[in-house]
């Protein structure tokens, strides 16, 4: 396979997986990671694809552009559905306090809570709230502040200030984006600061994202993987991209 061949089928692989690896390119096409190294390379240039720690995405996938709760919500349902179910395990026992991000992932977490437990639940999401209002077995508190319309999450320095003095046992957590080079990200600087104090107020940090959002990059950090301690998401993530973040001590669960 001549050179111009292996790059083409590279960047339709790119397109196909989402995410690929420079090992794993390697070990498909039969040469060196060199080699795959300098063909990413001239497909960067070519604006064919995005290099990022380790291999490559699509190049639409390094973007600022942020979604709305309603497009979202019905992006990659089933995925999200499985992530809930599985992020359930990670729920406190009873008499546990738990942290919702605002998100679709983490509002279906918290729309599967079980009757049966008792739990005290925090959120900055309006959505969510209206959602465990009505559960019986939760002690519900609702961080203030400004509310993005974008996300429906409350934001700025009220939501910080609360969040400054809460210590709770787990934090359900979800991103934008997500890379061993960059982290968890989002666009926006208020969410990020929010979801930055999120992490910092939690004894466990649990990350729900289906796995069109790793190997993404978005414009803010908020947390790098050593931040978190684990990420539940569904079976598209690359064994390959599993095995990395494995090996920075986060538990990976595929729903």
């Amino acid at each position: 396979m001549y050179a111009e061949e292996r790059q083409q089928a590279i960047a339709a692989l790119v397109g196909q997986r989402g995410r690929v690896s420079v090992t794993d390119l390697a070990e498909q096409y039969g040469v060196t990671t060199e080699t795959v190294r300098r063909d990413l390379a001239v497909l960067d240039r070519m604006g064919l694809i995005r290099r990022v720690h380790g291999g490559a995405v699509p190049a639409a996938a390094l973007t600022a552009i942020e979604l709305g709760t309603t497009e979202r919500e019905h992006s990659h349902a089933a995925e999200k559905d499985r992530i809930a179910k599985a992020a359930l395990d990670f729920l406190p026992p009873t008499g546990g306090s738990v942290l919702f991000d605002a998100g679709t992932t983490t509002a279906r977490i918290a729309a599967a809570l079980p009757g049966d437990r008792e739990l005290v639940a925090v959120t900055n999401s309006v959505p969510i709230a209206a959602r465990l209002s009505g559960h019986g077995g939760v002690r519900l508190h609702l961080i203030g502040g400004r509310v993005r319309g974008v996300t429906q999450a409350a934001v700025g320095a009220e939501a910080l200030r609360v969040l400054g003095e809460l210590r709770v046992d787990v934090a359900f957590i979800g991103t934008n984006a997500l890379t061993i080079g960059h982290g968890l990200s989002t666009p926006d600087p208020d969410e990020a600061a929010v979801k930055r104090a999120m992490i910092a107020s939690a004894h466990r940090v649990v990350v729900v994202a289906d796995a069109t959002k790793v190997g993404r990059e978005d414009l803010l950090s908020f947390g790098s993987v050593h931040d978190f301690d684990v990420l539940v998401t569904d079976t598209g993530l690359l064994p390959s991209v599993r095995d990395e973040l494995t090996e920075y001590g986060i538990e990976v669960v595929a729903a």
